[in-house]
């Protein structure tokens, strides 16, 4: 076991040392304005050469020392969150092996090793979600893995149509000929295929499905690997987004997207997929405003929603890993008295998810609605982000509410304390960050201030949708204001939004619900019908009957002989007559 834990932290600190290399040496890209593109001939045979191509600018490099830091945090964790799996070696490598085809996908600028890391992507976390071993975790696994496939299939469309260019590296297209239709037909395929990794409607059933993972591998996943694949590489590719129809099909679905979730989670008992729901919540915030033009702003999201969301991810784990593995919160309650360091750090991020100011989140998020403010958009679009947002704050306040506070609702004897020392670590560092990254990244990332002027009314509505939406979560989870469930007046309605849309009923039975009894009648009448009637039963029972025929005469043998003996004399006598 001792050299189990070393391997551990041999990962840990090799990770955590590239991070913080990767961060300063970004920082160097950022102010020198900086890109630096390599090419490495792997194979050159007479006159063919095979080269692999990698890009390092400063949004690939922050980016990988962020999901660097995450991922050497989260191993870090795993620790001790798995110290009583007998394959916690295993688990480590099959984490690495993610977080290199992260890498992979980041750096390249290239379709084809773009499809390598993301096919890797999609592979490792098929692994990772079915770790667990049930059948539980392998209908999840399945639903992620064929969702996802989707996507991949895309972009092998793209490679192909990309053939009739000199390569597959997109980043030499993407500026003059982004007006050509074969490059618009290129953009409608990788944005599909960011929408199905990224879960976005009809694609996201799969994401609450992923929970079913160890949550660590959630912890790293849902924040800043594989969902936010599909948000980066838009953020590449967002130049063909600009004035076409597709951005306006991309931000009306993500705005859905984002209002699915917030209205979902808000129904969910179950303490991950809550936190899943607010993931599927951010990332279409992350792809609306991409939609919109605002790749930096996407993107400063993304990095600040990655570490508040991963501390999120591991303080859940720690409440459950005390909670004797229990994911419902109405068994919690009171859990701030029993896990005070743990809960204090599920409040910041829960706060940072919130927009709570001077937190990380308040930096991208209220960044993100005051542009969308300033933007020419419609009364739609400006609804769903704004209760979107304030949904956000109700299913935040109601989690608080069910586990932090109130009655403990579990059993007496409970082993909830907060001596974790290896889990802690990760979660007070995680912490830290989620304080403090949110005003270092807007001071680094925007090296010239946005200049936003508003009306007080306008300026004080985020702040307002907030409290709001808070208060209505409150109410909400305030058992004791309802002595009667009034949702269960309202119930085909709860039904409806508590299933996300009954997404995932579709994306199961409504895709295989016909095909397989279309395959059972064609079984039915075909296969054991009438193929089965004219084939080979017919054939079976006509050679049955013919054997039975030919065995009669070999049970007379005597009488058969003395006959057949009598017909070849005849025979024989007619021959030597013909003859003479």
């Amino acid at each position: 076991m001792n050299m189990l834990i070393n391997y551990c932290k041999i990962s840990f600190y090799f990770l955590i040392f590239i991070s913080s290399s990767l961060f300063l040496i970004s920082l160097k890209f950022l102010l020198n304005d900086l890109v630096y593109f390599i090419e490495w001939e792997v194979l050159s045979l007479q006159s063919m050469s095979i080269v692999m191509t990698f890009l390092f600018d400063w949004m690939s490099l922050m980016f990988m020392s962020f999901v660097l830091l995450i991922s050497s945090l989260v191993i870090f964790y795993s620790n001790q969150y798995m110290e009583e799996d007998y394959n916690i070696n295993r688990f480590i490598l099959l984490v690495l092996m993610f977080v290199m085809s992260m890498m992979l996908l980041i750096i390249s600028p290239n379709l084809i090793s773009i499809l390598l890391g993301w096919d890797g992507l999609g592979l490792v976390s098929y692994c990772l979600v079915i770790y667990f071993q049930n059948v539980k975790s392998y209908n999840a696994g399945m639903l992620t893995a064929l969702s996802n496939r989707i996507g991949d299939v895309a972009l092998l469309l793209a490679i192909a149509w990309m053939l009739n260019y000199g390569s597959w590296n997109y980043i030499f297209y993407l500026d003059m000929m982004k007006n050509n239709f074969e490059m618009m037909i290129i953009g409608a395929l990788v944005m599909l295929a960011a929408m199905t990794k990224s879960a976005q409607i009809p694609f996201s059933s799969w994401l609450p499905a992923a929970m079913a993972a160890p949550t660590p591998v959630s912890a790293l996943v849902h924040s800043s690997t594989l969902v936010t694949a599909g948000v980066y590489l838009l953020i590449r590719f967002n130049d063909l987004l600009m004035n076409w129809w597709m951005s306006q099909f991309l931000l009306l679905v993500s705005g859905l997207t984002m209002f699915m979730a917030g209205l979902g989670a808000n129904f969910e008992f179950d303490l991950k997929k809550i936190i899943a729901l607010s993931t599927l919540s951010q990332l279409g915030l992350m792809m609306s405003i991409l939609s919109m033009g605002f790749y930096k702003l996407a993107f400063f999201h993304l990095l600040t929603h990655a570490l508040f969301k991963a501390l999120l991810f591991m303080c859940a784990g720690s409440i459950i890993h005390n909670m004797k593995n229990s994911q419902d919160i109405r068994m919690m309650g009171s859990l701030s008295m029993s896990m005070p360091l743990t809960c204090s750090c599920f409040n910041v991020a829960n706060l940072a998810l919130c927009g709570m100011p001077f937190l990380a989140g308040f930096y991208s998020k209220d960044l993100i609605l005051e542009m969308v403010m300033l933007s020419y958009v419609n009364i739609f679009v400006f609804f769903l982000f704004f209760f979107s947002t304030g949904l956000t704050v109700c299913y935040s306040f109601r989690l608080c509410f069910y586990s932090m506070t109130g009655n403990f609702n579990s059993s007496s004897l409970h082993p909830l304390n907060d001596s974790g020392w290896v889990m802690l670590f990760s979660i007070c560092f995680l912490m830290v960050m989620a304080v403090i990254s949110g005003s270092m990244l807007s001071w680094l990332i925007f090296l010239n201030p946005a200049m936003i002027c508003l009306p007080l009314e306008m300026k004080l509505l985020t702040l307002f949708v907030c409290l709001l939406g808070g208060f209505i979560g409150y109410l909400l989870s305030n058992v004791g204001l309802f002595f009667i469930n009034k949702a269960l007046y309202f119930y085909n309605f709860t039904n409806f939004v508590g299933s996300m849309w009954f997404m995932p009923v579709i994306s199961t039975l409504g895709v295989v619900n016909y095909p397989l009894k279309l395959g059972l009648y064609s079984y039915k009448s075909f296969d054991q019908g009438w193929s089965e009637f004219f084939g080979s039963q017919m054939i079976y029972m006509q050679l049955k009957s013919y054997s039975l025929y030919l065995q009669e005469f070999q049970k007379n043998n005597l009488k058969i002989y003395l006959l057949s003996y009598m017909l070849w004399f005849i025979i024989l006598l007619m021959l030597v007559v013909m003859v003479n």
